[in-house]
């Protein structure tokens, strides 16, 4: 992905350099890094675990965090130079965003990229490397403990654009959050069994696939952005994340009914069906 020297965004709260998760760094334009996700992408984006339910776990499993002095924890310029890139390719879905919601006579408010070093505080409950990256939709903050680049690469994401679809697609869950899609889909799981409530998550997520899919088409109509291997590297993480190349992996059964994020198959056809189209329009996964 072409990012080098391009605008970054505003929208970043550097929470690094910080442990136990009670500071908070300031709104910065970043200069700064990626900090550390261990299992967290595996919990939420990789076993497709609702973030909302990882997070209270989390919090009914945790002690409470030291009231002592917030310890520094040294930024390596690997980190640094990931934090530019995680906070371009933030800038350029606000640009694209906001493009689109203009063109439907709406304005777009863009997420809160909120980057921490092993634990911090969100709306949504205490924030871990358990959790991954993830869309909290109480703050409509998107957080990610950043050493997630070599995490998703031991995954089978390899590659820039691989991360830029993960950021991506958690941003598309910003979406849905305000335009009202999330809340819908909410409500109808209040009413559904346990796997009508996961197939309705599946479409959610398929849905977030989609925008990434536009998003990246629409970036790179825009900007050029978009190097050879770039789609590649997406479709490959997207299969890499599919319940049931997961399934597999650990040895368990493929069970459909189980499944929260969608099939390998159907995770690259959706990204792949908003990127040719480069038109939200395509991404009603619930009509399909």
């Amino acid at each position: 992905m072409r990012w080098r020297g391009r605008q970054q965004s505003q929208n970043v709260d550097d929470r690094r350099g910080q442990s136990g998760g009670r500071g908070r760094g300031g709104r910065v334009a970043m200069g700064g890094g990626i900090g550390a996700i261990i299992m967290a992408l595996i919990a939420i984006f990789v076993f497709g675990q609702d973030p909302m339910q990882v997070l209270s776990q989390t919090m009914s499993q945790r002690q409470s965090p030291s009231s002592g002095p917030v310890q520094s924890i040294p930024r390596s310029a690997e980190e640094d130079e990931a934090a530019q890139f995680v906070s371009v390719v933030l800038r350029d879905t606000e640009s694209v965003w906001s493009d689109i919601f203009a063109a439907n006579g709406s304005r777009y408010t863009p997420p809160t990229l909120v980057l921490f070093t092993g634990s911090t505080d969100t709306a949504c409950g205490y924030g871990s490397a358990a959790t991954g990256p993830f869309y909290c939709p109480a703050d409509q903050n998107v957080y990610i403990d950043l050493s997630f680049f070599a995490q998703l690469q031991r995954m089978g994401g390899r590659g820039d654009f691989a991360v830029a679809y993960v950021i991506a697609h958690e941003v598309g869950h910003h979406v849905q959050t305000i335009t009202g899609t999330s809340r819908q889909v909410r409500a109808a799981q209040a009413r559904a069994s346990k796997a009508q409530q996961n197939a309705l998550n599946v479409r959610m997520e398929l849905q977030a696939d989609c925008f990434a899919g536009v998003w990246a088409s629409l970036a790179d109509e825009k900007y050029g952005t978009l190097e050879p291997g770039d789609v590649e590297e997406a479709m490959s993480a997207a299969a890499a994340v599919g319940d049931d190349t997961i399934q597999r992996s650990a040895g368990r059964a493929v069970r459909p009914e189980t499944w929260t994020h969608g099939s390998s198959e159907d995770r690259m056809k959706w990204f792949q069906r908003g990127f040719q189209s480069g038109s939200i329009n395509q991404c009603d996964t619930f009509g399909s």
